[in-house]
């Protein structure tokens, strides 16, 4: 990975200040970096290749209704009402689950921070105990714990709540222990010197330097949140994600255009929102690259905006909570699971006769397509559409309808045209977190410096190979480092797709709840964590060193 992105860098920006006819040498001399980052796009063309073997077309006159309906969507006072209590629904579990796995998270976080024990009692193997057992509900997804919650309690509104704050809490712990131990020290062990007892040194001396990076990643877990809880929605626990699924089946695609443009709205103005308070409280971008800026004073206005904000969000979660009905009381009344009891409801001899190397190799062929597919179509675009504006604004308006529409819905609509499988599944994922990694991407190409751009394109170079050269070189680092993340997360995501009946362990998960088959559950999200958690440890161990020196 040695001189990839970082050490690319320099010799384009300092050729684009000097003479064109030297910026031209050197990028034909140094074309690693930019063209790095346009790799993995190469997965298009065997998909290209094999897409018409598996097209059957029977949907196609469906399709073409679907896409046409976009424009014309349902304005009928009924539909309009019942989109948007779904939606006031989805948007309240989502502010409910986000604030109860921000609260989950900061105490479970501070309870794994080495820096915590090693101030308060000069031990670290608790916070290293309290990180490996952690891993274990961040590896299973909000979507399997919202589906054994349902059986454990039946269809709640604190279901999708929990289900949630259990998994977005143990992300969140992990980062606030990581930006614990990240922090300087020095002032904290100069407190602890002076006197002043554990818990109010280190809520002096790490509190307000730990209060940006932790709003700054809740502000983008709020966002994921809202994708969420509409994909719960989808598998019947609630709001507009059932009235999108059901309008779907229906084939009611004018009534399905009417909540999906609603909930772009909701989407793309909180997007906004979460932004512009990044902005203005100097929180850095997720791919790193921030702006400076900013004084004594207005960092004192910021930090009590910044308290005030939090201090609200508890009165406001206990309304819309009780709007919801949402009774947290509602988690001890458990039901029997059908099925459980005696002592043979475990069966080796299933569990066994599963066939385990086709479930993880599925499951793993399909996170791998769906991550360099997602990689690796957003340069692509941007480069594509580079020479008109028209086009690049349609290209960030597909990148928002991909982060909006869950992928099981993607999934039913490409089976209108395409046959099931490993492929079709890794579409339908790979589509959707294009549209979150394209923002991400657009986020750091904004925040960098066009100049280099500008001297290319200014010296006679198209505008693709200006882009190409004079902007992509500083982002590839990041970007892939990110893409790494994402390749985490979708291996988390392919239960989502399995779910309906795509391929791996997913579809065999929802065969085995569908039979209250337990053992063979039970089984089946371990291994799903068993996988999670080493792709996890991958993912970090690649992000870490593409991020040596960027």
């Amino acid at each position: 990975m040695t001189g990839v992105g970082g050490g690319e860098a320099p010799a384009l920006q300092g050729a684009a200040s000097g003479h064109n006819g030297g910026a031209g040498r050197r990028i034909l001399l140094r074309p690693a970096a930019p063209l790095l980052v346009l790799l993995p796009s190469l997965v298009l063309l065997p998909l290209l290749a094999i897409l018409p073997f598996l097209a059957h077309g029977g949907g196609l006159d469906l399709l073409g209704q679907f896409a046409l309906a976009a424009f014309t969507p349902s304005l009928d006072p009924l539909v309009l009402r019942s989109a948007l209590t779904g939606l006031a629904t989805t948007v309240g579990m989502a502010l409910l689950g986000w604030a109860a796995s921000l609260v989950l998270g900061l105490l479970l976080g501070l309870a794994s921070s080495r820096t915590l024990w090693r101030s308060c009692w000069g031990q670290l193997w608790p916070a290293g105990l309290i990180r490996r057992l952690l891993a274990i509900p961040r590896a299973i997804h909000e979507l399997l714990w919202g589906l054994l919650l349902l059986q454990l309690v039946g269809l709640q509104p604190v279901v999708a709540v929990v289900a949630i704050a259990i998994p977005f809490g143990a992300l969140v712990a992990r980062v606030v222990a990581d930006l614990l131990d990240a922090l300087d020290t020095g002032r904290l062990e100069a407190l602890r010197l002076a006197g002043a007892p554990a818990p109010a040194a280190l809520l002096t001396a790490l509190g307000p330097p730990l209060l940006p990076g932790l709003l700054s990643y809740g502000g983008y877990r709020l966002e994921c949140a809202l994708r969420s809880a509409t994909l719960l929605g989808v598998f019947g626990l609630g709001g507009l994600g059932t009235d999108l699924k059901l309008t779907l089946q229906s084939l009611e695609f004018h009534e399905l255009w009417t909540g999906l443009w609603l909930l772009l709205a909701v989407m793309l103005a909180l997007e906004t929102g979460l932004g512009r308070l990044r902005r203005r409280w100097l929180m850095p971008r997720r791919l790193g690259l921030s702006r400076a800026g900013g004084g004594r004073a207005g960092v004192g206005v910021r930090a009590r905006e910044m308290v005030l904000a939090v201090a609200a969000l508890l009165p406001l979660s206990i309304g819309v909570g009780w709007a919801l009905g949402v009774d947290p009381r509602a988690l001890l009344a458990w039901q029997p699971l059908q099925g459980v009891g005696g002592s043979g409801w475990i069966d080796g001899g299933q569990l066994l006769a599963l066939p385990w190397p086709a479930l993880i190799g599925g499951t793993l062929a399909l996170t791998l397509l769906a991550a360099v597919l997602a990689v690796g179509l957003p340069p692509l675009q941007l480069l594509v559409s580079a020479p008109w504006p028209p086009a690049r604004v349609l290209v960030r308006l597909s990148w928002a309808l991909a982060r909006l529409w869950p992928p099981p819905l993607t999934a039913l609509l490409l089976l209108l045209l395409l046959q099931p499988g490993v492929v079709t599944a890794a579409l339908a994922m790979g589509l959707h977190n294009a549209g979150i990694l394209g923002r991400l991407l657009a986020e750091a190409l904004a925040d960098g410096s066009p100049a280099n751009e500008q001297a290319l394109a200014s010296g006679g170079v198209g505008p693709r190979l200006a882009l190409l050269y004079g902007r992509y070189p500083a982002i590839v680092r990041p970007y892939l480092a990110y893409g790494a993340y994402r390749a985490d997360v979708l291996l988390r995501e392919t239960v989502v797709v399995g779910l309906v009946g795509a391929t791996g362990l997913g579809s065999q998960l929802l065969e085995s709840l569908s039979s209250f088959a337990w053992d063979q559950l039970l089984a089946l999200v371990a291994v799903y964590a068993l996988l999670t958690l080493l792709g996890e440890e991958l993912s970090d161990r690649v992000r870490r060193r593409l991020l040596q020196g960027a």
